[in-house]
Parts: C-alpha cells; sequence; structure tokens
C-alpha cells in the first residue's frame, strides 16, 4: 500500500501490516535520532531509549518539577506531538483494517504494553485475509481466534499482548490491594499466565510443546521486565522469584499445549476469563485466611585465637566494617556497617547500624562474656532496589521480612580461644515459605559471617 506525506495525518481508512510496520520503525528512528541531538546539544545531558520511560531519571510528581527539568520536559513534549498523532491516526487506521475495535488505541499511551500491542498491530492480519479464512471455514469459532495471525510468531505475539498487562493487574491487584506477596502473585498468576499465553497461541491451530512453553516463560519474563519499567518492582526481587515463576509458568504453557492438542476446548474464552476469577480468588482467599508467618532460626558460628573476655567487647558494639565485597551486598541487599551500645545491662539498648538504617535491640539478657540476648524493637528496609529509577517503595521493603530477636553466646575453647554463636530469630510473610527461606537463610547467614568475620579480626588485634 502506498502512502503520502498527506496520509500520515489522516486517521480515515485502512492501513496494511507492512506499511504500518515500515512507517512506524522510521518514524522511531527519526524521533529519537532528534530527541538524542536536542536533549545533547541543547540541555547538555544525555538521552537513551529508556528515557521514554524515565525522562528526568526519577520518579516524582510533575507538580515538583520545575527550572531547567520543566524545561527539558516541555521541550520533549513540543517535539513529541506530531510523531504522537501520526502515531494515533495511523494506529486507528491499523485497527480498522484489522477488524479491531478502536478503543483499543488507548493502548498506545500505556509504557510499555504499547511495544507489544505495536507489534502485535505489525502481525495481525488484515480484514481481507480475515475475511477470506471465514468464507473458507478457518474461523476458529471464538472473537479471539478471528484476529489471531496463522503465523506462529503472529500468534505468540497477541497472546502476550492479552496476557502480560492482564498479568500486571493481576500482580498490582495482590500486591496494592490485597497486600500479598505469597501464593496470589508467586503461584497463581505466573501459573495462569502460563495457560492463557499457551491456550492463546494455539487457537488458531495446534503448536508444538516446545513452542508453548516458549510462549509460555516468555509471558512470565516480560510480566518481570514490565513490572520494573513501571516501578512496581527492582531487579533483586524480580531475580529471586524468577527461579520460582519460571518453572510454574513453563507447568501452565505445557497444561495449556494439553488442553489445544486434545481440542477440549473450541474457543478459549471460557477458561481465559476463568482465569482470571482463579488468580483474584487464590489472592483474596490468602488475605482473608492471613496464615501465621512461622519463626526460623539462623545460627552462625566462627572460633576466635581470643578469650571471651576480648570477643565480649567487640560484639556488644563493633567498630566500621569495609565495604562489602560479597555480591549479594553489592547488588543492594542490606548489610550491617557497625553496632552501637546505649548503656549496659540488661535494658540497655543495642543500635546495630545497616546500610539502610538501624536495628534497634534492647537487651533481654547480658551475662558478660558468656551471652548476649536481645529483642528487635525496629527493622530497617531488608534492601535496596536494583532500579533505573532513583528509589521505588515496594511495600515487601516494610514488615514482610522482620527480625525477632537476635543472640551471641560465647564459649571458651580449651586453647584459650572462643567459640562465637551468632542468631537471628525471624519471620517473613512470604509463600510459599519454604522457598523464600532459601533466600531469607542465605542472606541473614552471610550478614552474620560479615559481622562474625569483622569481630575476629578487631579481637585478633
Amino acid at each position: 500500500m502506498k502512502i503520502s506525506f498527506v496520509d500520515l495525518w489522516r486517521p480515515r481508512g485502512a492501513l496494511s501490516r507492512g506499511t504500518y510496520a515500515l512507517v512506524g520503525v522510521l518514524g522511531f528512528a527519526l524521533k529519537h535520532n532528534l530527541d538524542r541531538m536536542v536533549a545533547t546539544y541543547v540541555f547538555h545531558r544525555p538521552w537513551g531509549l529508556f528515557n521514554y520511560w524515565v525522562p528526568v531519571g526519577d520518579v516524582a510528581r510533575i507538580t515538583a518539577v520545575g527550572g531547567p527539568e520543566a524545561a527539558f520536559l516541555a521541550t520533549m513534549l513540543a517535539l513529541a506531538l506530531p510523531f504522537v498523532w501520526v502515531g494515533m491516526a495511523l494506529t486507528l487506521r491499523r485497527l480498522r483494517s484489522a477488524r479491531l475495535p478502536s478503543y483499543l488505541i488507548l493502548l498506545f499511551f500505556v509504557p510499555f504494553l504499547n511495544l507489544l500491542f505495536f507489534l502485535s498491530l505489525c502481525l495481525v492480519p488484515d480484514r481481507e485475509a480475515l475475511a477470506a479464512r471465514h468464507t473458507t471455514g478457518q474461523d476458529a469459532g471464538s472473537s479471539l481466534a478471528q484476529v489471531l495471525p496463522q503465523s506462529a510468531l503472529g500468534s505468540a505475539a497477541v497472546s502476550l499482548l492479552f496476557t502480560v498487562p492482564i498479568g500486571i493487574g493481576l500482580v498490582l491487584l495482590e500486591t496494592k490491594l490485597l497486600m500479598n506477596y505469597g501464593w496470589g502473585p508467586f503461584v497463581a498468576v505466573p501459573f495462569a499466565m502460563g495457560f492463557a499465553a499457551s491456550l492463546i497461541y494455539g487457537l488458531e491451530q495446534p503448536r508444538g510443546l516446545a513452542s508453548c512453553v516458549g510462549v509460555a516463560c516468555l509471558s512470565a519474563a516480560l510480566l518481570g521486565m514490565g513490572l520494573m519499567a513501571m516501578a512496581v518492582e527492582g531487579m533483586i526481587c524480580l531475580a529471586m522469584a524468577l527461579p520460582l515463576a519460571l518453572p510454574l509458568a513453563a507447568f501452565g504453557g505445557a497444561f495449556g499445549y494439553l488442553v489445544q492438542r486434545r481440542r477440549w476446548l473450541h474457543n478459549g474464552a471460557p477458561a481465559f476469563f476463568a482465569l482470571l476469577i482463579f488468580v483474584p480468588g487464590v489472592g483474596w482467599t490468602e488475605h482473608v485466611a492471613a496464615p501465621t508467618p512461622p519463626v526460623f532460626a539462623v545460627r552462625t558460628a566462627i572460633d576466635i585465637p581470643a578469650p571471651p573476655e576480648k570477643v565480649w567487647h567487640q560484639v556488644v558494639a563493633f567498630t566500621e566494617i569495609p565495604p562489602p565485597t560479597e555480591w549479594m551486598f553489592r547488588a543492594g541487599i542490606a548489610y550491617p556497617v557497625r553496632a552501637e551500645m546505649l548503656g549496659s545491662g540488661v535494658g540497655a539498648e543495642r543500635h546495630c547500624v545497616f546500610s539502610t538504617g538501624a536495628f534497634v535491640e534492647p537487651i533481654e539478657v547480658w551475662d558478660e562474656p558468656h551471652r548476649l540476648k536481645f529483642s528487635v524493637d525496629t527493622n530497617p528496609a531488608p534492601m535496596e532496589e536494583w532500579t533505573p529509577y532513583s528509589h521505588i517503595e515496594t511495600p515487601h521493603l516494610h514488615g514482610f521480612l522482620v527480625s525477632n530477636r537476635g543472640q551471641f553466646l560465647l564459649t571458651a575453647l580449651p586453647n584459650g580461644g572462643t567459640h562465637l554463636e551468632g542468631t537471628t530469630w525471624y519471620r517473613h510473610t512470604l509463600w510459599p515459605a519454604t522457598y523464600w527461606r532459601l533466600w531469607s537463610d542465605t542472606i541473614i547467614h552471610q550478614v552474620h559471617m560479615r559481622v562474625l568475620r569483622h569481630i575476629r579480626e578487631e579481637a585478633e588485634k
């Protein structure tokens, strides 16, 4: 289909997918280079692809932006307006050509998801192809199947366009409204997304098991990228959830493959919408039931070539620890920096300062130089999230991993040294508890080792 410069601005008529893709790629290349030149040579600041999501490198209220930032944003907005109009006009024509409802134009303005939307419009067949398929009996019997491309790549793109936005919405429902970080977002959502993605992918025609599982896993991976791009989650938590989410998504994809291979469902809509009820149902049940989190204990020990009397002084209050070299702490997990003691004996208060704040620890047992036991009144955030934004506050940073009490036990050794054992009792409201305990136990053990090694070094001096 030929298109003139005047046609770019007209929302009337239809547009083929090839023309839409070509104009889109050329338009983005022109706009990106124009934005980069203006940002670099006029405002003297770098400009990359991610700046389309975070133009000023911070998450702030638009009313708080002023001065140079406001001038920069106003200029970039003025440059974007012509491209926005052209994009909307071409997208409306493309929707009309593919027999899709015009209200889907709203996806044009949704960050990250609009990329999947554009890709799908480049792959969905035109009206004439759809009509030919219908007259030759190739219609799958559902409204969704009518817009699915026959190609495997096109069907995969459409399945991701449906499942990823809904998956993000379900995660927001679980974490922001129901305040759940458990079976809903970590189990039900990835399984349901994998099943739905595989089911939609195979509606047009049966697909292979490997490709169904691949599309299912891709939907879970794109969900994580979308959550990070929308400042909902950080990279550390997403990396921790990945070993749990990907196998569940793959299992859902395999189940979807089995359904479409047996042709148990000629219309995937009922199963798809059943999943929309299943996932919030799991989250609501978990929210109402509110299971009591178990208390876990982590014990770490080390031998120190110094008497207990000398080690005790380092246990009570240790000096500044050098910056961490462990990959876990350098990735953003909170790590101990120093310990300060206010007073002495039972009732005194110990402050164990971490990179994210201080644990406030009232002393319960002061048995010098054998045993120091304390409760924990205040817990700082367990990590600083890796994120392209300057800072994000996710709910799980507060109250979902809580230290209850701790203890240092000093035992004299026959050679004049000390066997020092540190114990932390903690709880977390992350489910499945067994899976997340693998992470939390490892993190707390590394925290213990950082402190115990420093105490040994100081006691040996």
